[in-house]
């Protein structure tokens, strides 16, 4: 390769990655005031090249994502945010899949398949002519007669998308809806609020953390994502309806209303 053409190449990567840098910058800007409403997509991913799971993601459609949408909006009004806070959009299928997420974590680790991530993101997005999104979510579905434990999912605030796993089954749709609401609340800038030992850390990670007695809980914090039954003992919803955005995830999202 002549020095010419690899010049040209790095220009174009800098451009690109310039690119990136200001779609962040001008979205952090709407998280932060809340006054535009930011444009979710949302897209499947046959991950397993099973029969089920092909069938499963023809089947879903705009409505299936719904109660997430819901979920988010209903928060936002509850802390004071006077607009649409969010709005999703089923892109439909995709037939690329993003890169795995680590089963090591690693500092290292984790940098360089963000970058990857990245850049995976960044080449679907040029590759789709269906209008524009402030943050992507990528769903990965696996038939649930093949895998029986899924891999962590992630949503990244630096970059403005999300890799989440799920299962391709009706009966796994509620709880699939609460675990792409997480990550995407890690996109506009939410923390988890759990311990090693994936319980609720407290105060944060619970729904109601003045109750007294404090257990059992009736409902998850969203980012707590579980509900705590005792100190010890808590378990996952199987749905957006028991589930809560939590005064210090609010905070940490700029709703500072009630």
């Amino acid at each position: 390769m002549s020095k010419k053409r690899r010049y040209i190449r790095y220009l174009v990567l800098l451009l690109i990655l310039f690119a990136v840098a200001v779609h962040e910058v001008i979205v952090d800007a709407k998280i932060s005031s809340w006054e535009q409403t930011l444009e979710v997509r949302l897209f499947a991913i046959n991950a397993d090249g099973e029969r089920a799971t092909n069938k499963y993601i023809r089947s879903l459609k705009q409505a299936d994502f719904k109660a997430v949408e819901s979920f988010i909006n209903r928060g936002a009004e509850r802390y004071g945010i006077t607009i649409k806070a969010i709005n999703f959009t089923y892109a439909g299928e995709l037939i690329s899949r993003p890169p795995d997420v680590p089963l090591e974590n690693s500092v290292l680790g984790n940098i360089i398949w963000s970058l990857h991530f990245r850049a995976w993101a960044l080449y679907q997005s040029f590759q789709i002519k269906d209008g524009s999104s402030d943050i992507d979510l990528f769903i990965n579905y696996f038939d649930t007669s093949k895998t029986k434990s899924l891999r962590h999912s992630v949503g990244l605030k630096g970059g403005l998308i999300g890799v989440i796993n799920g299962f391709a089954d009706n009966g796994y749709r509620g709880s699939n809806n609460v675990v792409i609401a997480h990550e995407l609340m890690h996109t506009l800038g939410a923390t988890d609020k759990y311990n090693q030992l994936n319980q609720p850390a407290h105060p944060g990670g619970f729904a109601a953390p003045f109750q007294e007695p404090l257990f059992p809980q009736r409902e998850a914090e969203i980012m707590g994502g579980r509900i705590p039954l005792s100190a010890t003992k808590a378990i996952i919803p199987d749905n957006l309806d028991l589930v809560v955005i939590g005064a210090f995830t609010a905070a940490e999202l700029n709703w500072y209303g009630l």
